[in-house]
């Protein structure tokens, strides 16, 4: 194997795990630190956090708005630059299920590009960047909470 092809690969599990992660895990300080750096910067069209203070609870709270979630993520394409940076891109499908009762009608599903960067820490690969682009979307969208 290629050595840039195992730091892609790294690169990939990291996305792999987070979007994972949003629908399967419970979101604590533990499972944001072994994905993103200490400044790392999360923007959604609707709001963004800097750091990983708080990152964790950023997510739980805005994934508490949906009774569900689902998040499908393309195979990650990988760009390193230099040795110890990576950039990515892929392909996202979210489907949000409101909580039942809710005004809107019962999904919200959007197709998001999704960027970001990596970096090389001491703990290993963790993402320093990710932003996410609605390219279409379906349904009642989650209601504005803001920047953080």
């Amino acid at each position: 194997m290629h050595p840039g092809q195992a730091i892609g690969d790294d690169v990939r599990t990291l996305l792999d795990r987070y979007l994972i992660g949003l629908d399967d895990e419970e979101l604590t300080d533990a499972w944001a630190a072994r994905l993103f750096t200490r400044d790392a910067e999360v923007a959604f069209p609707m709001s963004a956090h800097q750091g990983l203070e708080g990152l964790a609870a950023y997510h739980r709270d805005a994934l508490a708005a949906f009774a569900a979630t689902q998040h499908l993520g393309s195979p990650a394409v990988v760009d390193l630059i230099g040795e110890n940076r990576a950039r990515l891109r892929a392909n996202l499908v979210s489907t949000h299920v409101h909580h039942p009762g809710a005004a809107a009608g019962p999904l919200f599903t959007a197709g998001t590009l999704a960027t970001g960067e990596a970096e090389l820490t001491d703990d290993g690969w963790r993402l320093s960047s990710l932003s996410f682009r609605v390219l279409w979307s379906d349904g009642a969208p989650p209601s504005s909470k803001g920047s953080r």
